[in-house]
């Protein structure tokens, strides 16, 4: 039998697979479709202090290797999410922890929002690939010295474990690692979407209402196992690493590059039988390697 659980900076997650934020919607959608026996956390949609409606349509578009989306972090707001979601995904979901992911405009809000949170879900994933207002609207996740004060100030406002969520289009990710670090982050997830834009060319018009979005799928794999590889080397903090999650393969090599846990995005949407798939694979691996724990797997790339 091989050992699945992990711990995620505090976290107990019962196995190492989690879903991504903004593709499992609530947490409990999926009810039915999805063996949620082999989950080890649900990460709900973005949560911010009040409603946001996102962006105009059209907000998606299907592209090789992936999609581009611009929603826009649409939700509920925290009022609705803790008295109707939780206790709902509570109700419909038993034994997997719930992450809340959450985003603010000011590192005011974002500290507000994860205050509220209380002791309702099981962990906080801020998403910082978030426009600053106060700064002009460059995000949160591009400079370190704005990452670290807005890491702080939602550290001091909750006792949840917490998790950073770092944005991809940066030179490096060292300097970001380290401002999570030293600010009071418990762990990392990575990556964020890239950056990416479509074009109807015989409009010659952009396909998105939003102009640009943000490229999530297979495409993104190898780009993100190497920004996995590079922070995990950089930082003592566990890493729940996702983008281009399609099958075992995909969960092992970001493992294998220092990842502590895995997630499951924009393949859910296609396939709900991922999540069984990529478990079931991960395992198989373990037994066959001789691997007593997937936890072992962490950082266990053979280098020279």
């Amino acid at each position: 039998m091989v050992n699945v659980n992990v711990n995620l900076g505090g976290l107990e997650m019962p196995t190492f697979l989690a879903t991504a934020s903004g593709t499992f919607g609530y947490g409990f959608e999926y009810v039915g479709a999805v063996d949620y026996s082999k989950l080890g956390a649900v990460t709900a949609k973005g949560i911010r202090v009040e409603q946001w409606p996102g962006n105009a349509m059209p907000r998606h578009a299907e592209v090789p290797g992936g999609l581009v989306n611009a929603i826009g972090l649409q939700g509920t707001g925290v009022e609705h999410f803790l008295k109707y979601t939780v206790p709902w995904y509570r109700q419909q979901v038993k034994g997997v922890p719930l992450i809340a992911n959450i985003w603010g405009s000011s590192v005011e809000g974002y500290a507000e929002v994860a205050a509220q949170m209380g002791d309702a879900v099981d962990a906080v994933e801020m998403n910082v690939s978030c426009p600053n207002v106060k700064a002009g609207g460059h995000t949160f996740g591009q400079d370190p010295k704005v990452l670290s004060e807005v890491v702080s100030a939602v550290r001091k406002a909750t006792k949840l474990p917490l998790i950073v969520k770092l944005a991809p289009n940066v030179p490096s990710i060292v300097p970001y690692v380290k401002a999570c670090e030293d600010a009071g982050a418990d762990a990392l997830s990575m990556i964020n979407t890239i950056p990416a834009m479509v074009i109807d060319i015989e409009k010659r018009m952009p396909v998105l209402a939003n102009v640009t979005g943000g490229l999530s799928g297979r495409g993104i794999h190898p780009a993100a196992v190497k920004l996995v590889y590079d922070a995990h080397k950089a930082t003592r903090l566990p890493i729940l690493a996702m983008g281009g999650v399609y099958e075992a393969k995909d969960a092992i090599e970001f493992l294998l590059a220092g990842a502590t846990a895995v997630a499951v995005g924009t393949a859910t949407f296609s396939n709900p039988g991922t999540v069984s798939e990529v478990y079931d694979g991960v395992v198989a691996y373990c037994e066959r390697h001789g691997f007593a724990s997937v936890s072992a797997l962490t950082g266990a790339l053979a280098e020279g």
